[in-house]
């Protein structure tokens, strides 16, 4: 209940949802330093999707596999790409080893996550930053692709952040994304996307996929859990990271919560 109640207060308040999260991922930057914990994505399951990895990226493979999901809906070799929310930096880092663009930024609005990243990664052509989904640090016509994983739910104004990835996307450029909303504002989330410059392609509903990977995933990230010491803290990442019996899994086997992957153009 008290998960559903401040999913209603944020919608009310969007401005201290933005001041909420961008302090919760300060703190949780600052509590969890492990450089190996690199997702904080609920990942993705398909029996279809079996990419080859290296034995250094398997054990994050459901995570990643949320990331090809979105990200290979184009070809992105030789293209200039931006990912907006880029936590612990696994997916700039996957897309950048797998995907090969030419050049790769992540930006997020926590420093102590920026920090992390540029500490934990020495990539050619990946970098980053900090920055702000409602005010892109970029110059106009920038980027042939941005990505937007699990990180909108997030943001004050969705309208806002459209228009400023349209700004920073060249003409006829794509914006990859997904996300979760509560089920009744689904459309509106859709609608921010299929306006402010872009038109959107296609849309699935991958929360089937995302429910699978978060079983998958639920003895494996309660052990890391588990290991940390405050045990309040315990308790909020157990809720946070999806594991199975928590609130937001729950959430989303009742369908409280649904998962929205789309990919679009700019068409400005």
């Amino acid at each position: 209940m008290l998960y559903k109640i401040t999913y209603y207060i944020f919608k009310l308040f969007p401005r201290l949802k933005k001041w909420f999260w961008k302090k919760w991922y300060t703190i949780f930057a600052n509590k969890v330093s492990d450089p190996d914990l690199r997702f904080m994505n609920y990942g993705f399951y398909s029996d279809d999707l079996n990419i080859e990895l290296s034995a250094e990226d398997e054990k994050d493979r459901y995570s990643i596999h949320l990331y090809h999901h979105v990200a290979s809906q184009i070809n992105l070799t030789g293209l200039k790409v931006l990912e907006v929310g880029s936590g612990r930096g696994g997916g700039c880092s996957y897309v950048t080893r797998y995907l090969k663009p030419s050049k790769m930024y992540g930006i997020d609005i926590s420093p102590s996550a920026v920090d992390i990243c540029n500490k934990i990664y020495n990539i050619e052509n990946l970098n980053f930053m900090l920055g702000d989904s409602e005010k892109l640090p970029f110059k106009d016509n920038t980027f042939d692709a941005v990505i937007n994983i699990e990180s909108s739910h997030c943001y004050a104004s969705m309208d806002k952040f459209m228009k400023e990835v349209s700004r920073v996307l060249k003409p006829n450029a794509y914006f990859l994304f997904c996300d979760l909303r509560r089920d009744i504002y689904i459309q509106e989330m859709l609608d921010s996307i299929n306006s402010n410059g872009l038109n959107l392609i296609s849309k699935t509903d991958i929360s089937t996929n995302i429910i699978e990977a978060t079983i998958r995933m639920s003895e494996d990230r309660k052990e890391a859990i588990n290991k940390l010491k405050s045990g309040w803290f315990r308790n909020v990442l157990e809720s946070f990271a999806g594991v199975k019996g928590s609130k937001v899994h729950q959430s989303f086997e009742d369908g409280f919560l649904q998962y929205i992957s789309a990919y679009c153009q700019n068409v400005k």
